[in-house]
């Protein structure tokens, strides 16, 4: 019966919520199952919404129920003062999906920082710094040098998802956080990052199917987060590169990931090995090479084209035919990952790790905890187990954070 009674909502709270999130009238009336001139009247503040109603309304958009409540709206800084440009995206129209997920991943960091200075944990500043007028195969090996990954490390993984995992856990290890994020549709965006020193974040998006791709993201996050570090790159409220300008910087960053990826000897090497003649690199071919690398046949090609053995226009046509043949293939099944591992995919082991370190000392409570990892409290032993596997045991399992 309670539930019935008006909830004494401020109504300048509701328009600012419903803005904040990228939502028109229609599918928050839709969600709540009220017409749209019951919305608006709600935030005109003709009348309210039950407590119920309010409740569903914090839900959907994803604020504490209380902020309902508050004498005027919070003054939060743009999102667009966070995230690198991305390609199609317009600062400050961003699709209520990636609202949320850059707006998760921010969260995230913060807790991360205040949690470190909880546990006296230190952060470390971004060690590396790329320059556009710096070759990018160069910026490619700086930071392959950086990570520490062998060749012979590279050669004796077992699949994709071992290779994806292992570039990970490198960029992990250098006090950069990367988050899996659901929900937002590849066209939008299939990585981001977050310009923001120190533990800057990279955001892979989960409906990538192909651990390679994921790969090959999170390097060219990695080369952007880099270029920012250098003074070169700034967040896409404030990045003004008119499109052509732009387009030269997302080169730079595939071209450096592919070089991180694909090393020079070891190309070199495998190149002799095949001896694939001028004009030969169909997609087989470069299928074939790529497998070797742990590696997608695109960031394959992007690498041949870099290191000369595809010209620009052997380079446009391989991809014409690689067009053809994706077009061919049945869509790839999905997965299944119980709560704790989707949760421990989607944070990350660095968070999941400190989170749970911070719940042991007391700093934090286990409700606060589970709100942090988006996981119910009886998942978060199953968690803790997760991550005191053998990572031997994770070699072959899809890392599936959608």
């Amino acid at each position: 019966m309670s539930r019935s009674i008006p909830a004494l909502v401020n109504h300048a709270l509701l328009v600012w919520a419903r803005d904040q999130s990228g939502f028109d009238l229609e599918p928050v009336a839709r969600r709540l199952n009220v017409s749209r001139d019951r919305l608006a009247a709600w935030e005109r503040g003709d009348s309210k919404p039950t407590v119920r109603q309010a409740q569903e309304l914090a839900r959907f958009y994803h604020r504490p129920f209380g902020v309902f409540f508050l004498p005027q709206p919070p003054t939060l800084p743009p999102l667009a003062a966070e995230y690198r440009r991305l390609s199609g995206i317009q600062p400050g129209m961003e699709s209520p999906e990636l609202r949320l997920a850059i707006r998760v991943m921010s969260h995230r960091r913060e807790v991360s920082l205040q949690l470190a200075g909880e546990l006296g944990l230190p952060v470390r500043e971004f060690p590396i710094a790329v320059h556009l007028s710096e070759p990018p195969v160069e910026a490619g090996r700086r930071l392959r040098e950086w990570f520490g990954i062998t060749a012979d490390e590279q050669r004796g993984w077992r699949d994709d998802w071992q290779a994806w995992r292992r570039w990970r856990e490198a960029v992990e290890a250098a006090d950069v956080l990367v988050f899996q994020f659901p929900k937002v549709t590849l066209a939008q965006a299939r990585g981001l990052s977050l310009l923001r020193f120190p533990l800057p974040v990279i955001g892979i998006n989960s409906k990538e199917s192909a651990p390679g791709a994921r790969s090959f993201t999170l390097l060219h996050e990695l080369t952007h987060i880099a270029l920012a570090h250098g003074q070169e790159e700034r967040v896409a409220q404030l990045e003004n590169r008119d499109e052509r300008a732009w387009s030269s910087v997302e080169r730079f960053a595939e071209e450096a990931a592919s070089a991180a990826l694909v090393p020079a000897d070891m190309l070199s090497e495998f190149l002799a090995t095949m001896r694939v003649p001028s004009g030969g690199w169909d997609v087989a071919r470069v299928r074939q090479l790529a497998t070797k690398f742990r590696v997608t046949p695109l960031a394959m090609a992007t690498r041949l084209r870099s290191a000369g053995a595809l010209s620009w226009e052997e380079d446009r046509q391989w991809r014409e035919e690689w067009d053809v043949y994706v077009a061919g293939l049945k869509p790839p099944r999905g997965g299944y990952a119980s709560p704790e591992v989707k949760a421990l995919n989607r944070s990350g082991r660095p968070f999941a790790r400190l989170v749970l370190e911070a719940m042991d000392a007391n700093r934090i409570t286990a409700v606060e905890a589970c709100r942090y990892l988006d996981l119910r409290f009886d998942h978060v032993q199953k968690l803790r187990r997760e991550l005191q596997a053998d990572a031997a045991a994770q070699q072959g399992r899809r890392d599936d954070g959608e």
